[in-house]
């Protein structure tokens, strides 16, 4: 195996790694040679109570494998006790993969502040928390990798889903703001959209699809986006079922009016075809090349 998919001197954060996909990842870094802190706070999936028996599962699962690794049983809501953990017992940070999560699903009419706030909480600022208190670390040191966990109910959206494709999709603009912040210090940032078959999920997935989910089929990709053989930051992978791919924006090239003689409702309605036409449609990479039809719009008209 090449040197630069070992982990023989890494130190490998993984949230929610007591079961289903933050497990199999685990599991991966250690069988690589990472040194890992396995993070579960072991609640239920609606994010209430609380286990240690859960991290200390895959820790032991780990060691018995002749891997190096350690529990951590704090709320991703304190990162900081986290990587606090990480640094104590193992003295750097390299890689850190936020994939802990919870579900309330329930339509918006019903939805109460609660459902949307322990989403919020969990998902958003806990991948915040600890991946605030790891960067420092790793501009320090010059070296880091961070996954952020979005899924395709951000990208598309999902009946019941609103507090939860809020903050899936809400992680990805933060990947893709850390993967400018970081590059200059060699920390790269992406972010994954995996199905597998979990607890979470389980119900929600036909079961004799469920069982071909392995979360096992996930964390490769999760395992190379950690590496130094990586050097992608700012994407977003959709992955599942042993298939991978890469997603990007589209927008369509849209319509230019005359910004000095203005426009009104029913100019924007005659041109509604247009607008929406993604035939040799713009697939900008950043917010230049995001803004380069509407500049060439007003360069037309001031001339």
């Amino acid at each position: 195996m090449s040197d630069a998919l070992r982990f023989d001197d890494k130190v490998v954060i993984v949230t929610g790694a007591g079961g289903g996909l933050g497990r199999a990842h685990a599991l991966l870094f250690a069988r690589h040679g990472a040194r890992v802190v396995v993070n579960d706070l072991g609640g239920s999936t609606h994010g209430e109570g609380a286990n240690a028996s859960a991290a200390d599962r895959v820790v032991a699962e780990i060691r018995e494998a002749g891997g190096i690794a350690v529990a951590n049983h704090d709320s991703v809501t304190d990162g900081e006790k986290i990587v606090r953990c990480a640094v104590d017992a193992f003295g750097r940070v390299d890689v850190v993969v936020n994939n802990a999560g919870i579900l309330r699903d329930k339509a918006f009419h019903k939805m109460e502040d609660a459902d949307w706030d322990l989403v919020y909480k969990v998902h958003v600022e806990g991948a915040y928390k600890v991946t605030r208190a790891a960067w420092p670390l790793m501009r320090e040191q010059g070296y880091g990798r961070v996954i952020f966990t979005s899924s395709t109910s951000g990208i598309y959206g999902n009946f019941g889903q609103s507090n939860y494709g809020m903050a899936k999709l809400g992680l990805y603009g933060l990947t893709r703001t850390l993967a400018l912040e970081g590059r200059k210090n060699n920390i790269l940032v992406n972010a994954i959209a995996p199905t597998g078959g979990t607890r979470m999920t389980e119900g929600l997935i036909p079961q004799q699809v469920f069982e071909q989910l392995k979360p096992e089929l996930v964390s490769p990709l999760v395992g190379f986006l950690g590496s130094e053989a990586c050097q992608d930051t700012g994407g977003l992978f959709e992955v599942g079922g042993g298939w991978i791919g890469k997603v990007r924006w589209e927008r369509s090239l849209g319509i230019g009016f005359d910004p000095q003689a203005g426009f009104d409702v029913a100019d924007v309605a005659a041109g509604w075809q247009q607008i929406c036409d993604f035939d040799d449609a713009a697939h900008p990479a950043d917010n230049i090349e995001a803004l380069r039809e509407m500049m060439a719009n007003l360069q037309k008209y001031s001339a």
